[in-house]
């Protein structure tokens, strides 16, 4: 036996704390016990079983792929178990748990910039495709159109459900990423038996029927930046799978990650929070003789720096554990009014930017997807972010039309900041803070020279406030 005998037989934990008051049976399906901690280690052999089988990767050859991060670490450990060197290319919100990790397993990791359009040379896959093409013998594992990636779970999750619940199962429920887990298993299931598939969605992402502005929840859902011409979804993907989606927000999602390590002791990503959520909607409705599978895909071990950590949460404006002292919540803060999507928004000079429909903010010191978060900045209700007026202090915020930046100009999505109709000779992007953020941690992070700082609800701008407007609270 090798390590890669493990990859699979994943037990079904019932879940007993969460469900309270549900009269059908949850039970989880913990891919997180998979070697590499998720369940892309099945894809991840899976491709690279058909890839040799059809001589597209040889003896000695290249692994390269484009990843947030699991299927990486599945192939990393595919790659070093048979003698392959591995290319790994991850967005930059990625988690250092997982860069680490990919690191740990000996695969050379490229990092590029994330929330670019599709067709942008540095997306995720037109860089790892690049690799792919420049490396000798290298192969492009492509898990987002790769037939062997829903193959896997057609093979062996969707089997092992069955057997596991006896054929009981009623009910399965999985996030969809690149949509192999749901389309594969759930082929399978649907083929078997009368079985209902779920999936199970980020609130803002396209397959649910949101907007596909930015989500912080990890290797789920689909994102579609606001200058893509054209939307693709993934060849793995097969919608008429799904019988029915259910949208989640950020806060419902890890909320019930956090539930799910402190109630039922299931160290588990946010991901699982989302499936989870979706789950107990589900279950809600459903008499005793139910059985609800919901597939949690990775551990929370490689996101102990995102949800699990409080101060995390407190910057990016989520719940957290009460901390001392005065909150950023507890000033003056004032709630903007976003302009309309498509609407024009005036600058002092006089001129007019357009604010294209689905523009995002962007955050201090104008990385293109991060916020403290490690995601991008939004408005509260998920829709487009143009002027804000907050007259009559004469503060407004602006979302610079999407094109190409000049020299002496902000990035294209900038937010950018006037006070009293003065523009400022390098405009830049505000400052966030989270509105339960204590304010000497907002006050120790934020430049001293700020003037305003856009306050985080949920992750979106839900307001402004001036930073010395924190200085002033009482202590």
């Amino acid at each position: 036996m090798s390590v890669l005998d493990a990859i699979g037989e994943t037990p079904l934990i019932r879940l007993t704390r969460v469900t309270a008051g549900i009269a059908a049976a949850v039970h989880l399906k913990a891919e997180f016990l998979n070697p590499g901690g998720s369940v892309k280690d099945r894809a991840a052999l899976s491709m690279v079983n058909a890839a040799e089988a059809s001589g597209e990767l040889k003896p000695g050859g290249v692994i390269v792929e484009g990843t947030s991060g699991n299927t990486g670490i599945g192939l990393a450990i595919v790659g070093a178990q048979r003698g392959y060197r591995t290319i790994v290319v991850v967005p930059d919100k990625s988690s250092a748990e997982k860069v680490a990790t990919l690191r740990a397993y000996g695969a050379e990791v490229v990092v590029t910039t994330g929330g670019v359009t599709r067709d942008d040379p540095r997306h995720v896959s037109q860089v790892a495709a690049r690799l792919a093409e420049e490396t000798p013998d290298a192969w492009l594992a492509g898990q987002y159109d790769n037939p062997a990636n829903p193959g896997a779970h057609l093979a062996t999750t969707g089997p092992e459900i069955w057997r596991q619940t006896g054929g009981r199962v009623t009910h399965f429920v999985a996030g969809v990423g690149t949509g192999g887990t749901i389309s594969g298993a759930g082929a399978y299931l649907h083929e078997t038996g009368p079985v209902t598939i779920v999936g199970a969605d980020p609130q803002s992402s396209a397959y649910g029927g949101g907007d596909g502005s930015p989500y912080y929840v990890e290797s789920i859902g689909h994102y579609v930046h606001p200058d893509t011409v054209e939307d693709v979804w993934p060849q793995s993907y097969h919608p008429a799978v799904v019988d029915r989606l259910e949208r989640v927000t950020d806060r419902e999602s890890i909320e019930m990650t956090r539930r799910l390590a402190r109630e039922e002791g299931i160290l588990v990503g946010a991901s699982t929070g989302t499936a989870v959520v979706a789950a107990l909607r589900v279950a809600r409705e459903l008499g005793p003789d139910a059985l609800v599978v919901v597939l949690a895909p990775d551990s929370g071990r490689a996101y102990l720096s995102k949800y699990f950590d409080d101060g995390w949460l407190r910057r990016a404006g989520f719940p957290a554990p009460p901390a001392p002292g005065p909150l950023v919540g507890d000033g003056p803060v004032q709630p903007p009014a976003f302009a309309p999507a498509g609407d024009r928004a005036e600058d002092p000079a006089g001129d007019r930017a357009e604010t294209p429909a689905g523009d995002r903010a962007e955050t201090p010191a104008g990385d293109r997807a991060e916020n403290p978060a490690d995601q991008q900045v939004e408005d509260p209700a998920g829709g487009q972010v143009g002027d804000v007026d907050a007259a009559p202090t004469g503060v407004a915020l602006l979302v610079l039309p999407r094109s190409t930046p000049s020299d002496d100009a902000p990035a294209p999505g900038d937010v950018v900041g006037w006070v009293d109709g003065s523009w400022p000779e390098t405009p830049h992007p505000l400052p966030t803070v989270g509105v339960g953020e204590p304010v000497a941690e907002a006050l120790a992070r934020t430049p001293a020279d700020a003037t305003w700082l856009a306050v985080l609800t949920d992750g979106r701008i839900t307001g402004v406030i001036t930073r010395s407007a924190l200085t002033e609270l009482p202590w």
